[in-house]
């Protein structure tokens, strides 16, 4: 399966949430599978929308019980690492969609372009060099779409 590795705020602001659950649902009914750090937010809601439209939904935890999923995870992995678990989060997907966030948002974005893998931003850090701003739902869904073809 093809995976895209979703990132974002644990508290992002509603207008965030509700975009990352429909590119949840978006990447799902293209036949990709979403990998995520598993918890609340932009998390949970990526992985609603991509459930609600039949995905797979992946999440890379920092803790050690698998219980602190989103109930929306199929697959949840407990690391034990905390946020050493970022650098796995962005390397198990072939693109990275970013949606707000802070600095654990930021560390996930460096390690993925240091990775080389494209990076899309929906909010905070769209600015940074090497990153693809995208305003809308569909710009995300080209961008992947994007990223696939030119692997």
């Amino acid at each position: 399966m093809k995976l895209v590795a979703v990132i974002g705020g644990a508290s992002a602001p509603a207008g965030f949430l509700d975009a990352a659950r429909r590119v949840g649902a978006a990447l799902a009914l293209e036949g990709y599978g979403i990998v995520c750090g598993g918890l609340g937010g932009v998390m949970a809601a990526v992985c609603q929308g991509a459930r609600e439209s039949g995905g797979i939904t992946i999440g890379i935890l920092p803790g050690v019980d698998p219980k602190d999923a989103n109930p929306f995870v199929d697959v949840a992995i407990p690391t034990g690492t905390g946020s050493a678990r970022n650098r796995a989060v962005v390397l198990s997907g072939f693109a990275v969609c970013a949606f707000d966030g802070g600095y654990g948002t930021l560390s996930e974005i460096a390690f993925a372009l240091q990775a080389e893998r494209p990076v899309c931003a929906m909010g905070a850090w769209s600015e940074i060099p090497g990153v693809t701003p995208v305003a809308t739902v569909d710009e995300v869904l080209e961008f992947v779409l994007n990223a696939e073809r030119n692997r």
